[in-house]
């Protein structure tokens, strides 16, 4: 949560998708979009950002998020994607206690 408000602060418009907990995220941050699933998520997204590790955020197109983000950058907080797939996927990619990577 705190996440999310900072960049609510810092003027950025957040949609999320959690295929769990978006119920209990509703009541505590009712001011952001809450999307169907991954993909409506990054829709029109300038950033993604990877902050569990759900099955199914391990098993994305990574072509088909590329496609709906305007900008492909993913920011992976959980380190669910290998650096190399992302870079070759055209991604600019930062994870935690690895390099960045420019695709």
């Amino acid at each position: 949560i705190p996440l999310v408000t900072g960049l609510i602060d810092m003027g950025a418009t957040v949609k999320a998708f959690d295929p769990v907990g978006m119920e209990q995220a509703k009541g505590e941050l009712p001011n952001i979009t809450y999307c169907e699933d991954a993909y409506s998520c990054a829709q029109g997204a300038d950033a993604l950002v990877i902050v569990t590790e759900w099955v199914q955020f391990r098993a994305l197109d990574l072509h088909r998020l590329k496609a709906a983000m305007t900008q492909p950058v993913v920011v992976d907080l959980r380190n669910v994607y290998r650096p190399e797939d992302m870079e070759a996927a055209g991604f600019t990619y930062e994870s935690i206690g690895r390099p960045p990577v420019q695709g």
